[in-house]
């Protein structure tokens, strides 16, 4: 069975229909958009790539996320996509999706990634309504990892 990942932008478009699990980190993670160092670069670049996981709870994240895949890999034998998604599609999500990858393949786990936004201009400044300094905690965001994909069906174990 394979991982498949795909990283977006929820400023070019909704989340994938076929994911299985999406996490939307735009509440939760440092928007590197507000960086002018990095605003140019993408999540494939080292420098935005290492700003992203050395965000606090990225790492933690993405670990997590790459362990759910491949329980629901090995609990259900069907392929399992993950969508990593941020605002625009270039720093965060391609970051965690890069991460993931580099993981899963390095574990033996048969994968594949693609980044649906990475080469998409930059949003203007007001579609970031998140600064870096936003405090989920302080602000009431939260983490949404949507189990279903946004079909509203039950779950595996057949919860809603």
């Amino acid at each position: 069975m394979t991982i498949r990942i795909i990283s977006f932008g929820y400023g070019h478009g909704p989340a994938p229909a076929t994911a299985d699990l999406i996490y939307d980190v735009r509440a939760v993670l440092h928007d590197p958009y507000y960086d002018p160092g990095l605003q140019e670069f993408t999540g494939l670049d080292q420098r935005v790539y290492d700003h992203v996981m050395t965000t606090p709870g990225a790492h933690r994240l993405m670990v997590n996320a790459t362990a759910t895949a491949r329980a629901l890999v090995e609990d259900t034998g069907r392929d399992v996509t993950i969508a990593w998604g941020c605002t625009g599609g270039r720093h965060r999500s391609v970051g965690l999706a890069r991460a993931s990858y580099e993981l899963l393949r390095a574990n033996g786990n048969a994968v594949t990634v693609e980044h649906r936004d990475v080469d998409q201009n930059l949003l203007p400044a007001g579609v970031h309504n998140r600064t870096r300094d936003t405090d989920p905690e302080e602000s009431g965001d939260m983490l949404l990892v949507d189990m279903d994909g946004g079909r509203g069906g039950p779950l595996p174990d057949g919860t809603v």
